[in-house]
């Protein structure tokens, strides 16, 4: 039966056009199992995401749905090819349509996880670093790969300056806070421009995974460079990937380059574990008020875009940039504060979505 509510639905859509196709996203048959509520308006939906569309489609047909004066709609994203492979039988770059070597594991490593984002200023290189002490002080081996090749900031985020040594031709990582850490950053000038080409950043990212003498590992996290270029394609042609985390900022700029980063995982059969929303807002420690500064809500849509958990929000906090100017994460140089507070829930949960994407971890005492 046709309701008014229905009808306002279906006109938003299929006033949103595929830039593909030339059509409305009815009329082009990627809107299925469309219900709306006679009475309140809200409405469901799965949209048939091909992997030519345009990613932000998803949230256009959000937008015009609520722009119509509607319920922020529940959809549900699907790949009309059919559904995501949860083995990694074949590439996993396959989908992208590059030829690569298949992808296997490092001895010694066990799940690896990129850390990512659509665009640079998000806080991704901080979340890294704090996710992994969060991790390795509740008893995991965790490792770093700096593969920010044009901005290696882990080593100052470390306090770590050296150069690495090498024993029996093999790296050893340096480490600190419980963590190992490999950076293209202890091995350039401070003030020399990183200027790689693909092939350049694709052997070292294979230096790092198997020259460097990591030991036994269960966690390694890639810190990747923004966007979605060589490093992420060489990280998931040269190791299985358990997983990616998202990060972003709560305004719409960020959100929808981060939404580009999490669907290029995706299609090369990553599984995204979940969106951290970094700089959610500021609360004015003499009066207590909070501060949106970046707007709100952005991590939220990100994640329900994505059909994936918000893993958490966290503030913007007084002197956490100068704690990591100093080498100091703020899980380590203010344990009890907001920030710090979250952060540690964050790596507790990327922990259980791990798990429960059947990935076997060991049981610590």
């Amino acid at each position: 039966m046709t309701t008014p509510h229905l009808e306002r639905v279906r006109a938003a859509l299929d006033s949103v056009i595929n830039s593909r196709t030339g059509q409305g996203l009815l009329a082009a048959n990627m809107i299925d199992q469309l219900t709306v509520d006679g009475a309140t308006g809200e409405s469901s939906f799965t949209f048939r995401l091909g992997r030519d569309d345009p990613a932000t489609l998803v949230r256009q047909a959000r937008q015009a749905v609520i722009a119509a004066g509607l319920p922020q709609p529940k959809i549900t994203v699907t790949d009309p090819a059919g559904p995501a492979k949860t083995t990694h039988d074949a590439p996993q770059s396959a989908q992208a349509g590059v030829p690569a070597p298949t992808p296997m594991e490092v001895p010694g490593i066990g799940k690896v996880i990129a850390v990512s984002s659509g665009k640079g200023g998000v806080g991704k290189s901080t979340v890294t670093v704090n996710l992994a002490v969060a991790l390795a002080d509740s008893g995991y081996r965790v490792g770093i790969i700096d593969a920010d090749f044009y901005g290696p900031d882990m080593p100052r985020m470390f306090g770590l300056f050296e150069k690495p040594l090498t024993r029996n031709g093999r790296i050893l990582p340096l480490e600190a806070h419980g963590v190992k850490l490999m950076s293209i950053g202890f091995m350039i000038d401070r003030d020399a421009p990183a200027i790689w080409r693909g092939p350049i950043i694709t052997k070292i990212l294979k230096q790092f995974l198997h020259d460097v003498e990591w030991g036994e590992l269960d966690f390694l996290l890639c810190d990747m460079p923004p966007g979605t270029g060589d490093a992420q394609l060489s990280l998931v042609q040269q190791v299985l990937v358990s997983g990616a985390v998202i990060v972003t900022t709560p305004q719409e700029v960020s959100v929808g380059d981060a939404l580009r980063g999490a669907k290029m995982f995706e299609r090369v059969n990553v599984p995204v574990l979940g969106v951290i929303e970094n700089m959610s807002g500021f609360i004015d420690p003499a009066t207590g008020m909070r501060h949106d500064l970046f707007g709100t809500g952005g991590g939220a849509r990100l994640a329900d875009e994505l059909g994936v958990p918000l893993l958490g929000q966290i503030p913007l906090q007084a002197g956490l940039v100068d704690a990591a100017d100093r080498g100091e994460p703020i899980v380590v140089a203010a344990p009890t504060s907001a920030a710090a507070v979250i952060l540690r829930e964050i790596a507790g949960l990327v922990r259980q979505r791990v798990v429960t994407s059947g990935i076997s971890l060991p049981i610590l005492e």
